[in-house]
């Protein structure tokens, strides 16, 4: 098997093409002055599948990050993803950016994102809570044995580690996540969904 997988949720852009047992190409992609990374998805998604001499018709599956994080960075990731899985006839798949996070360290991780308006994004005991009041957080992580990781708004708040304080490997550990998601779903690009916790602020009163 040859997937793609990448991510634009977070506050950087993760571009991974793999086999099963080897990780063929690596591209991290940073925000710009005047341009968010995922300006860059399509022409970093066609350096590292020509540098590696494969061609879109190569690929078996896409995988990438469905949130949450950036509006901007999941609809551009999750439409990328679907035309290209659907043009191409391609498995697809989508795992959680606090899926992802929690797998940067700890036997026992919790993983809360800033949500804004006091509120985390939460996951702990492989189930994500959705947008969890600050206090309830607080609480929650007073009352556990957690391994709390965060980003640098909520670090000062919750404590634990912020994953962007660290140089994590995060799309290596999609792409494995992604891997998981295959052998157990059928992989129908139809099925590969934003992860919206909260609706876009566009869409709020």
């Amino acid at each position: 098997m040859k997937l793609l997988v990448f991510d634009t949720c977070l506050d950087k852009m993760y571009v991974v093409l793999r086999t099963e047992d080897k990780i063929l190409s690596s591209k991290v992609v940073e925000n710009t002055e005047s341009k968010y990374h995922s300006a860059f998805l399509i022409s970093t998604i066609r350096e590292v599948l020509t540098n590696n001499d494969t061609r879109p018709e190569d690929l078996d599956a896409i995988g990438i990050n469905i949130g949450p994080g950036s509006f901007t960075g999941i609809r551009a990731c999750t439409t990328v993803a679907r035309v290209m899985a659907q043009q191409l006839n391609l498995k697809a798949a989508g795992v959680s950016s606090l899926e992802i996070l929690s797998k940067t360290g700890g036997e026992n991780p919790l993983v809360a994102l800033d949500a804004r308006k006091n509120k985390a994004y939460l996951y702990y005991d492989n189930e994500i809570k959705g947008a969890v009041d600050l206090e309830e957080v607080k609480e929650i992580i007073s009352k556990g044995n957690y391994d709390v990781i965060t980003d640098d708004r909520l670090q000062p708040v919750l404590g634990g580690k912020s994953y962007q304080a660290g140089d994590y490997p995060l799309g290596e550990i999609l792409s494995d996540l992604v891997l998981e998601k295959l052998k157990n779903k059928s992989g129908n690009w139809a099925e590969l969904m934003p992860l919206y916790i909260q609706p876009p602020p566009v869409c709020q009163k």
